[in-house]
């Protein structure tokens, strides 16, 4: 004979009470559902290395403002897709994000051919896009830009005229080289570094220039070619793991020898990322540029915002591109409160103009071009005993203010 369970009268109003508080959550959550932002994102392959970083930047901020009580009542999810640093699978990515997942806006994409193509699917869906990293002109051009895209990177022409700023100081270098990938990235970016560095220095001559392709597997023809021009002084806009192939190959042929280290590498060349990655291959003396150091003697607020991301990534020496993800999701959340809505064309209104107090000081979107006010770090790679890699020289560090190249 089965025996049936009998339940107390005050146990009966436990269950009661927990399925009325679950009742009441699940209507709280349809009536506030969360705020969707799709980021497409390279997670997959050499680029892995760098978008995974950026995606938990902006993840770090939105789980901030999530323990905070969310914006507009609602918290924040990121829903993420690998780009696989394509340009079609980014816009299929996106697509698919703003068609069938729903999201509300869209952050993200790494490389300059990723960025204008989905910054197509952003207009066509009349959806708020904001580009953490790509950085070519013609992103936010006058004839591509519109109302939905926006960027919170460097762009090509900044970086550009910065390198020649720093270069023109070199007063021995009479004969320089460039080289660079052969897409919007590096043709732009060595494009404003050349007008520059002929405004500055007009005893300066460009000697060689070397276009691989992206993702380029073998650069030793190019740097043999290079070596035999005997330039002073190369510029490299190799961004990210071709950087890395450079270096490698250009080690065993004398290539850093031949042209005494004197190198500006572009690309970020100076992030934690690619020093770690290269360890003790990375060319100590050459100089290099990133967005963010940990190391670095920041602004009020920075040395705080690294314990953080200390806490969230669990890595003792973080990264260099959180900041990016950080910064963009920053922009993008506090655009939602000013505006009081999630409609993107209010969301749009709001950013113009805008300025955040930011982990790296303050920033402001321009109204003219929705490209935000952002420089970068410069500095001389060394040794330092306390790294297991290369780091920029934080004495020396010099953090550019992007305003006087911006137009």
């Amino acid at each position: 004979m089965l025996s049936r369970t009998r339940i107390s009268p005050v146990a009966a109003l436990l269950r009661a009470a927990a399925l009325g508080v679950a009742m009441l959550a699940t209507a709280a959550h349809a009536q506030n559902p969360p705020i969707r932002i799709g980021f497409p994102i390279v997670m997959s392959g050499s680029g892995a290395q760098f978008g995974i970083p950026v995606l938990k930047g902006a993840q770090m901020y939105a789980d901030e403002v999530n323990k905070s009580g969310g914006v507009l009542g609602r918290q924040i999810e990121i829903i993420a897709r690998d780009t696989k640093l394509r340009p079609d699978e980014a816009v299929r990515v996106a697509r698919e994000l703003v068609t069938r997942e729903k999201v509300n806006f869209l952050v993200g994409t790494f490389t300059s051919a990723e960025g204008p193509a989905v910054s197509e699917i952003a207009k066509e869906s009349k959806i708020v896009f904001i580009a953490p990293v790509p950085a070519t002109d013609r992103l936010t051009a006058p004839e591509a830009l519109h109302p939905y895209v926006f960027r919170v990177a460097k762009n090509t022409t900044t970086e550009g005229r910065a390198a020649a700023e720093i270069m023109s100081k070199w007063t021995q270098v009479k004969r320089v080289a460039t080289i660079a990938p052969d897409y919007a990235y590096g043709q732009d970016t060595v494009k404003s570094f050349v007008e520059r560095i002929k405004q500055l220095r007009p005893d300066i001559e460009i000697v060689d220039q070397q276009w691989p392709k992206l993702s380029e597997p073998d650069y030793t023809p190019f740097l043999t070619a290079q070596i035999s021009r005997k330039p002073d002084a190369v510029l490299s806009v190799l961004c990210c793991g071709n950087f890395d192939t450079l270096v490698k190959q250009g080690k065993p042929i004398g290539y850093f020898e031949a042209i005494n280290y004197k190198m500006l590498a572009l690309g970020e060349a100076g992030s934690v990322e690619t020093m770690r990655s290269l360890g003790s291959d990375y060319p100590l003396g050459v100089w290099g540029n990133t967005y963010d150091a940990f190391y670095w003697d920041g602004p009020p607020g920075h040395t705080e915002y690294v314990e953080r991301l200390r806490a969230f990534t669990k890595e003792k020496d973080p990264s260099s591109w959180p900041i990016q993800g950080y910064i963009a999701m920053q922009f993008l959340v506090e655009a939602i409160r000013k505006a009081n809505s999630i409609d993107s064309d209010k969301v749009s209104a709001a950013l113009l103009g805008m300025t955040i107090n930011s982990p790296i000081g303050p920033l402001t979107m321009r109204a003219k071009d929705h490209q935000a006010n952002r420089g970068q770090l410069y500095g001389i790679a060394i040794k330092d005993p306390r790294y297991p890699f290369a780091i920029l020289d934080p004495k020396q560090i010099l953090n550019i203010d992007p305003a006087k190249f911006m137009d």
